[in-house]
């Protein structure tokens, strides 16, 4: 049986007809497509949406005037069907401020129910016999016109997602996973984007970093620097500018001329026709400033700073560890490290107490709460 084209929306009167099917719908299935292989500042290029009978793609860049959208996601009769919907979370909240009430996630539902591929190709070739067209995952969503690849692509995404969740809710309730899952999707819709900030101290972290001498080294953070800033102006992501080992390359050898430069791999002929004299100031300012010791590393998950704490954190994971064995789970379907690490520093004393760490969650406290005490009790105070 073959399936009816997608309807690209590019306008308002096609918008105005997609949305009033879709509010007549009791869930949606919805994906989007963002510029992140392409730009420095992001964004939502295509909406795709999906309803029986009818597959949309709005793009986003030909009708911009969507705020009309933010009335379905937020409706508490509408459930909004995603995979893997984090970033689509994000990048609409940063995008449009739009806010999410009822949703599924079929990811994070075959996450729960310990299946082993989690990917949205394999499900549907495992569960459905579909196997989905790979080839541009990768693609340009902010090129414009779209070709009809791309479009047949981008529905895809949530043209199954529907069938999908049926199965996967029968599983859930067989399984007494129904309310797990739920308190995830609440979860999930409560977070929030927070704006990017540039790290200047971040190039320690790039391999090969800690083997360079201080001259180097002070080329490769002004090298950091420029390549920051280069990507902002072109709106073009970092790595396209300069690869990682680029930058690295040329802050170990020192170029001291365009011929130099040029002779390194890695670096295109655009880069050096543009921005090579600028490279090689950088080198310089590297070399007059050298940086004698690397920077502290960014800032990472917090620590642990006594025996007591890292005592009861390491028991804490072992309990984690043996709960996800014995379910055939991922451990961090059970309790996130952070929650790990918050109840380690914390070291309630009850569930109440455990309510209140807030990468636990009020589900998680209740369902695992006296184990996790008891697992505390356990371990030094």
């Amino acid at each position: 049986m073959s399936r009816r084209s997608p309807y690209l929306v590019t306008n308002k009167t096609a918008f105005e007809e997609m949305l009033a099917r879709l509010h007549d719908q009791p869930r949606i299935a919805v994906d989007t497509e963002a510029d992140s292989l392409y730009s420095y500042y992001e964004k939502v290029c295509l909406i795709q949406f999906s309803i029986p009978d009818y597959d949309f793609i709005l793009d986003t860049l030909s009708y911009k005037n969507i705020e009309p959208l933010g009335d379905l996601f937020s409706a508490p009769h509408i459930e909004i069907v995603f995979h893997a919907c984090e970033y689509d979370i994000l990048s609409l909240k940063r995008d449009y401020n739009f806010r999410f009430e009822g949703i599924f996630d079929t990811m994070v539902a075959a996450r729960i129910l310990g299946w082993k591929q989690v990917g949205l190709g394999s499900i549907l070739e495992q569960h459905f016999g579909v196997k989905l067209d790979k080839r541009f995952q990768r693609a340009d969503w902010g090129k414009r016109p779209l070709a009809s690849e791309l479009i047949e692509y981008a529905r895809d995404d949530t043209h199954y997602l529907l069938r999908l969740e049926d199965l996967q809710r029968a599983e859930l309730e067989k399984a007494h996973r129904a309310n797990e899952a739920r308190a995830e999707f609440e979860r999930l819709t409560q977070v929030s984007w927070s704006e990017r900030e540039f790290d200047p101290n971040r190039y320690s972290t790039l391999e090969g970093a800690k083997e360079l001498d201080p001259a180097s080294l002070g080329a490769l953070r002004e090298l950091y620097a420029l390549r920051e800033e280069l990507a902002r102006k072109q709106d073009r992501p970092p790595f396209k500018i300069l690869s990682n080992l680029a930058l690295v390359r040329i802050a170990r050898t020192q170029p001291r001329t365009l011929a130099e430069l040029s002779a390194l791999p890695g670096i295109g002929e655009w880069f050096i026709r543009r921005y090579g004299r600028e490279a090689l100031r950088a080198v310089e300012r590297g070399h007059a400033r050298p940086q004698r010791h690397l920077p502290k590393p960014p800032r990472g998950e917090p620590q642990l700073n006594d025996n007591a704490s890292r005592e009861r954190y390491a028991k804490l994971k072992e309990w984690r560890k043996q709960r996800a064995e014995a379910r055939g789970v991922e451990s961090d379907v059970i309790v996130s490290n952070d929650a790990l690490i918050q109840i380690a520093r914390a070291y309630p004393k009850t569930v109440q107490e455990l309510e209140t760490i807030s990468e636990l969650g009020e589900w998680r406290a209740h369902e695992y709460g006296e184990e996790l005490l008891g697992v505390l009790n356990g371990a030094k105070a």
